[in-house]
Parts: structure tokens; sequence; C-alpha cells
């Protein structure tokens, strides 16, 4: 069995078996606690929040790696279970010496996003919560190599999560699956690729208001959008906190560390061809 299938089922088995058997789950809005996951929550019907959230991303295979973006997004909730955001996102980068990569060293508007996001199942009346979530971005500087490109891609996401012991922890499962096309407007060349993975994660609040935890995350790259040709996997795990400032604000910070990886028709232990050695993630959001 392929380690990817072994993973996957490895992933639901442990959710399952965090599951209850009965019982409803309550104290907890699982919309923004996660950093690099979401939750199953979307928020109630005529909630607005503005929110930032600062992605940073360090070390690839040799030379000097570092690229941060910062996205700034409007969301709304315009009928029951479902939730709508805008966004705008910034990015910079400073890279050096690293393969494969042109030398550059820049700051500019990267792209727009639309997130989507509907519940089909709320925990609080069925054994876990079910959402679905669809990200379409378009961005005019590559992510990750800073090039200037034509960029679209999707991220679907579906979502499961389930307090596991009442108003202390909380357990979460997400499944994802992200197409993208590129176009290098120097070049023209063109190319697609995928990313698909499960990650998993734990809360449990220490204190009202103060959640401590942690996500890990396993990843799989593709060529190509139908999964042709498998380029490389990573395993990131790492903390998680989240903190309610005020009624109205909060922040949720996150470090994770690719603990364990793969390029393709390689021996190494990571993968920082297709991935980074560590990522980053603040976020933070008012309610308006």
């Amino acid at each position: 069995m392929p380690i990817s299938a072994k993973m996957f089922r490895a992933a639901v088995a442990c959710f399952v078996a965090l599951v209850p058997a009965g019982g409803r789950a309550e104290g907890f809005d699982t919309e923004h606690i996660f950093a690099f996951m979401i939750g199953t929550d979307v928020g109630n019907v005529g909630e607005r929040e503005f929110q930032t959230e600062t992605t940073g991303r360090f070390a690839r295979n040799g030379g000097n790696y570092r690229a941060a973006g910062q996205q700034l997004e409007l969301e709304f909730v315009p009928a029951k279970n479902f939730r709508v955001e805008l966004g705008t996102t910034f990015s910079g980068h400073a890279i050096n010496g690293v393969p494969g990569f042109d030398d550059r060293r820049q700051m500019g508007w990267q792209g727009v996003s639309v997130d989507l996001r509907y519940r089909f199942l709320d925990r609080e009346s069925a054994p876990f919560g079910v959402t679905m979530a669809v990200e379409t971005h378009a961005d005019r500087i590559d992510e990750t190599t800073a090039a200037a490109v034509r960029s679209y891609g999707t991220e679907f996401a579906l979502a499961f999560d389930r307090e596991i012991v009442p108003n202390v922890a909380i357990a979460a499962l997400n499944l994802i699956y992200q197409p993208e096309w590129t176009r290098f407007v120097g070049t023209g060349a063109a190319e697609q690729e995928a990313t698909i993975g499960a990650a998993f994660g734990l809360m449990a609040q220490v204190r009202p208001g103060f959640l401590l935890g942690g996500e890990a995350r396993y990843l799989r790259k593709y060529d190509g959008i139908g999964l042709e040709d498998f380029s490389g996997q990573a395993l990131f795990v790492g903390p998680t906190a989240y903190f309610q400032l005020s009624e109205r604000s909060r922040v949720t910070a996150s470090w994770s560390v690719q603990a364990w990886g793969r390029p393709a028709g390689s021996n190494a232990a990571l993968d920082l061809v297709n991935f980074e050695r560590h990522q980053a993630r603040l976020v933070f959001g008012v309610n308006f």
C-alpha cells in the first residue's frame, strides 16, 4: 500500500477513534482557532470580520530563502451555514543562491482570492461537524519563486471537527486538494501542479479564551493537476496557540516544521525542493 494511502487511513482512523459515542459539543467556536487548518464553524448570520494573515516560509535546498505573505481579508455570513471571504495578498521575497531559483529581493502586490465555505453538519446536532471550503485565487507574483506570472488556483478542503472533552479539547481533520495553473510572463512557459494532503489538529482550552495545541500536515506535490507525476512529500508538525483578546478581537499563532520529507527519486530525509523547512503564521481578526 502506498505511504499516502496508509497515512490518509491512519488520519481518518485517529479522528474517528476520538469521536465520542454521544453527547453535545459546546463551548468552542472553531472558525479561527487553527492556523494552517480550518474548523467547521462559519459564524452566525450577519457577522462581519476583518482579518490579517501573515505567513512566513523559510529555508529551501541550499542558499538563503525567505518569503512572507500578508493577506487582508473581509468575511461575511450572508446566510445560515454559509460564509464568504474576499482577500488580497502582498508578498515579499529574499532569495539568494537557491538551486533552480533566480536571486530576488522584492516586495509587491501578489493577487486576490475568494473563499466560500458551507457547513453541511453542525457538531452540536450531529456526531461531528462537516464543512466544505473552496478558495480560488489569481496571482501576478509566484508565491514560491517570486517570478512574474499569471497564476490561477483553487483549494478544496473538507473539514471535520468534534469536541472530544466537553469545554476542554477539540480535534479536527482536513482533507485538501489544490490544483494550480501558472504561466511565467518572462518566458511564456506554462505549468500545472497539484498538492493533496491530510491535516490533523488538536486544541485544548487552558483557560477561557486561551487555547494551546498543535497541527500535523502531510502533503504530496505533483506535476499536473491530475496527479500524474509525483514530485515530493513532506510532513509538517508544530504548535498552535489561540488568544481571545477581547469580545471582538482574537489572534492565532503557529509554527510548523518539516519533520520528514522526500523529493521524488531521492533518499533525502527532508523535501526542501518542493517545500520549506519552516512555516509560520500569525492571524489577527476583529468583528465589526
